[in-house]
């Protein structure tokens, strides 16, 4: 047998484990649709070829089937078991009292920071970043003080209209608005198309952060099944839209707070073409930190003008600059109205600083360096992660971890009665941070899950002991009775 050969065999080993672990772990559940051929192979790095044949083995083997037209189904048990289970009822959210429970407690220094979805900004560029900032203390005391009204600093305005443009957006300054943060951003653009008691469609699990805002805005919410690899299960979203009078949905379709998952281009343009006329708010503030090349925004695909696109600097640069934007289309008008009235004006200072920084070049090295950063970093926690884990006979096999290909969070699923807020205060005791389930959903339906973060992972001594000390904790969590 040649080098080639032997090469393209083990490659197609690796593609077929791959994919089967992950049905095996039901990452990729029964009935759910399988990433494309071309997806798996930049996402793996191997050649189509190596994917077809994969498949065609998992076929073989009666584990996956093709679909006409439509790729390859996890099997289920004669396919008859998907979409059995029905819609849930439209419901309100009673988040708050979770949310500042676990958000207030006193953390330490010493933490290992698991539990934020903050930027690691050890980085040369937010040194420089931070030097432009204090430049411009300095002039802005100089000056008389003034509003900075929306839709905010035209320079500032002028390079997001670059940023947008490298995430595959085509804008203008006049169609921008830069908010405080993507929270204000979703925020103003809920107010705009909905009223309380109106009916929003999530997806499950959701951010704690967006679902808190439905609470405060008296919304009634439907969560959408979604796999944490390739998102929100649309036969289950298309019936909803038939029983519900559904006003907007709110999606975070690249780089999913908290799962990880990336809906395929495919199931974007299903997802637009289902929705009808819908509006909807596209989170998209992980979808600069793709690893590799990743779908289109909603935005990009959206031809009636209807998605409201809402992003931040807060995950590439540092989530304390509070700076966000949002592109609302023909929402702009009463969006800009209610940031007026609710704002009275910008940070002058901040923004102004931002503006020059990013004028200046280095926004886009450091994205490299991060989305570098980030990739190496994922693998090193996952590998460290998943070897103390395994380190536990009840864990083998009997837990599922995403390792999505941007961004760094991922998504730990345990076995269903696992209590992952004892898990968190235990964990906490020891000085380690992470995010129970029961804050991703209205009905805490994944208490069993924790949220993870790597962006702030080093290797060393003290990261490799926390981890080794987080998969003890959770080993004495699942132990049987005896």
């Amino acid at each position: 047998m040649d080098d080639s050969h032997s090469q393209l065999k083990t490659k197609y080993h690796y593609v077929y484990r791959w994919i089967a672990e992950r049905i095996d772990k039901q990452s990729f559940q029964p009935g759910e649709r399988l990433p494309s051929i071309r997806g798996l192979s930049q996402q793996l790095s191997v050649s189509k070829n190596t994917v077809i044949r994969a498949y065609q083995q998992l076929e073989a083997n009666q584990k996956i089937t093709a679909l006409a037209r439509s790729g390859y189904r996890v099997n289920t048990p004669a396919m008859a078991s998907i979409n059995i289970e029905p819609v849930p009822e439209p419901g309100f959210v009673d988040l708050m009292a979770l949310s500042k429970k676990i958000m207030g407690l006193p953390i330490s220094r010493e933490v290992l920071p698991m539990g934020s979805a903050h930027p690691d900004t050890d980085f040369p560029a937010i040194n420089s970043l931070y030097a432009e900032i204090g430049r411009h203390s300095r002039y802005q005391s100089h000056i008389p003080s003034h509003y900075q009204l929306p839709p905010g600093n035209d320079l500032l305005l002028q390079q997001l209209v670059g940023i947008n443009r490298e995430l595959g957006i085509t804008t203008s300054k006049q169609s921008l608005l830069v908010t405080h943060g993507a929270q204000q951003a979703i925020s103003l653009s809920l107010q705009a198309i909905t009223s309380a008691g109106d009916i929003v469609l999530v997806e499950s699990a959701s951010y704690f952060g967006n679902l808190m805002l439905l609470e405060s805005l008296g919304l009634r919410v439907i969560e959408i099944p979604a796999s944490p690899i390739t998102g929100i299960h649309l036969d289950a979203l298309e019936r909803a839209l038939n029983e519900w009078p559904v006003k907007a949905i709110l999606i975070n379709p690249s780089f999913n707070n908290p799962t990880g998952y990336v809906m395929s281009t495919a199931d974007r343009l299903r997802f637009l073409a289902m929705t009808r006329r819908i509006p909807i708010i596209e989170d998209d503030v992980f979808g600069g930190l793709a690893y590799q090349q990743r779908p289109l925004p909603l935005k990009t695909l959206d031809q009636e003008n209807r998605v409201i696109y809402c992003n931040s600097l807060s995950k590439t640069l540092d989530s304390r600059l509070r700076i966000g934007w949002v592109i609302a289309g023909k929402y702009q008008p009463v969006i800009e109205k209610r940031l007026l009235t609710d704002n009275m004006g910008s940070p002058n200072l901040i923004h102004s600083a931002v503006a020059q920084f990013l004028e200046g070049g280095k926004y886009r090295q450091h994205l490299g360096k991060i989305r570098r950063s980030y990739a190496k970093k994922q693998t090193m926690f996952s590998e460290q992660f998943i070897q103390a884990l395994d380190q536990y006979p009840q864990l083998q096999g009997q837990y599922q971890l995403t390792q999505p290909n941007g961004g760094f969070l991922c998504w730990l699923a345990l076995p269903e009665k696992t209590d992952s807020q004892a898990i968190y205060q235990e964990a906490l005791k020891r000085g380690i941070s992470v995010l129970p389930g029961s804050m991703f959903s209205t009905n805490r339906r994944y208490a069993h899950c924790l949220r993870l973060s790597f962006a702030n992972f080093r290797k060393n001594d003290t990261w490799q002991r926390g981890l080794k000390q987080l998969a003890e904790i959770i080993a004495k969590q699942i132990i049987p009775p005896a």
